[in-house]
């Protein structure tokens, strides 16, 4: 299993050569309500010299059709169908055949063994226009890396071909659970963005509870909540250096950190001991000041920064039930935006801006949904006994969330498990974890 310092290397080691053509993407993507026709697309064989750069060949293979399938935008045409089975790297596909199979688009590779390290040169071709779309060349130095290299492939035809950012090169962040549901552990751990157990690793020992971490917006920094002797506190993980620090001691219970869009300042709620009250207050990490954005006699909680930094959303119940609102960054100008029946909580700000999602009880069963930023075109994602915690990925084209089943009149059952949807409501899918999974945050691109 590789070190979270080496996951990093990847970024300062990697020598790129793209050449890009203008042509304009064959794949137009739009994100509303209904189901996504997924684009064939071939990928050859990754042809290697040997056995070893064989092996890293079918590995790339497999993480690049994995993550462009299960994104629900693409399926990789079976490899029994196709006519032409030889290296196109260096040689023009004979584009008919693979018309003739339905691709519309072709990715060919290659590894070798060179001084440094491992190459690996790749085209992706529009079979359609008859045209190289994408051309590129990469040095691995370390065959560690070839699954983040997989990943960094996945995102570079992703992105050529719908025109969006990719969100493969990505990882998770989520609290692991196991034991008795009156006594959970609950450890810190993160994996690939795909679950793959070997990127697997566990970030606390489980001695303490743990809850919502959250990662910065622009680095690979996340904050938590722990639980000592029952003494909330709030603490920030550096994933490059594995060093933690604690962001404060608060008088009353703290809930939901989150940074602000420079990663500079950290925005939460905590409550008042002697008044049980709940308010939001933000803390510039540099001086460690703290600032109250919120004085109600309501519950004020989970706050979220819009994107630009201008706009917090957050819950209340200052209107006698938990609905969502909308404050400036100072704690001004707040408007209610939720509409609807039910009770919201959880309220996340797209990274693209333009929609927040929720979760929102009523009818007995929970409801993660989104709707736009003034709170109009509200829409149901998924529904289920109870589902809770959306996060966004980076490109703001997924919910990642947890799910967990009623348990038995004997305590037992309650499994917690984290899945992946596509926010028209489609492709969703459970993301493994090696125990129970909750509260999942998405990471930044690496």
């Amino acid at each position: 299993m590789h070190s979270i310092r080496n996951m990093f290397m990847i970024k300062k080691i990697l020598i790129f050569l793209f050449i890009s053509l203008n042509a304009n993407a064959a794949l137009e993507v739009t994100i509303a309500q209904g189901k996504v026709e997924p684009t064939p697309i071939a990928i050859t064989q990754i042809f290697g010299a040997d056995s070893d750069t064989a092996r890293y060949g079918n590995t790339l293979r497999q993480i690049i059709s994995n993550n462009l399938t299960n994104s629900g935008l693409f399926y990789t045409v079976n490899e029994d169908l196709y006519i032409q089975s030889e290296n196109l790297v260096e040689k023009v596909p004979r584009f008919e055949d693979w018309k003739l199979i339905k691709a519309q688009f072709l990715l060919s590779a290659d590894v070798s063994k060179i001084d440094k390290g491992i190459r690996l040169r790749m085209r992706l071709y529009d079979v359609f226009n008859a045209k190289e779309i994408e051309k590129l060349q990469l040095t691995i130095p370390d065959e560690n890396l070839i699954r983040r290299v997989g990943h960094t492939v996945s995102d570079i035809v992703y992105e050529r071909i719908t025109g969006e950012t990719g969100y493969f090169d990505t990882r998770i962040v989520y609290v692991s659970e196991v034991g008795p549901l009156d006594q959970r552990v609950k450890r810190l751990a993160i994996m690939d963005q795909d679950g793959h157990l070997d990127s697997h690793q566990f970030l606390t020992d489980g001695k303490n509870l743990v809850l919502t971490p959250r990662f910065a917006p622009n680095n690979q920094i996340i904050t938590y909540m722990e639980y000592k002797n029952n003494l909330p506190r709030v603490y920030i993980y550096n994933l490059k250096t594995g060093e933690r620090e604690i962001v404060g001691d608060f008088p009353g219970m703290t809930f939901a950190p989150r940074f602000s869009p420079d990663s500079q300042s950290v925005v939460m709620s905590f409550s008042d001991p002697n008044t049980a009250n709940s308010e939001i207050y933000l803390m510039d990490l540099n001086t460690r000041a703290l600032s109250r954005l919120t004085n109600d006699s309501g519950i004020d909680t989970s706050p979220s920064f819009s994107p630009n930094g201008e706009k917090i959303v957050f819950n209340s119940d200052r209107g006698g039930s938990p609905q969502l609102f909308i404050m400036d960054k100072n704690g001004g100008n707040i408007k209610r935006i939720s509409k609807g029946k039910g009770v919201y909580g959880n309220p996340v700000w797209s990274p693209r801006g333009d929609l927040i999602a929720f979760t929102k009880l009523t009818q007995g069963n929970f409801h993660i949904g989104v709707m736009d930023i003034n709170g109009n075109n509200e829409r149901v994602i998924v529904r289920d006994f109870s589902l809770e915690s959306p996060a966004w990925s980076p490109n703001g084209r997924y919910l990642i969330f947890h799910r967990q089943k009623r348990s038995n009149l004997d305590g037992t059952g309650g499994e917690v498990t984290l899945h992946f949807i596509d926010i028209t409501g489609y492709n969703e899918r459970v993301i493994p974890t090696p125990r129970d999974g909750s509260d999942p945050a998405w990471s930044p691109l690496l």
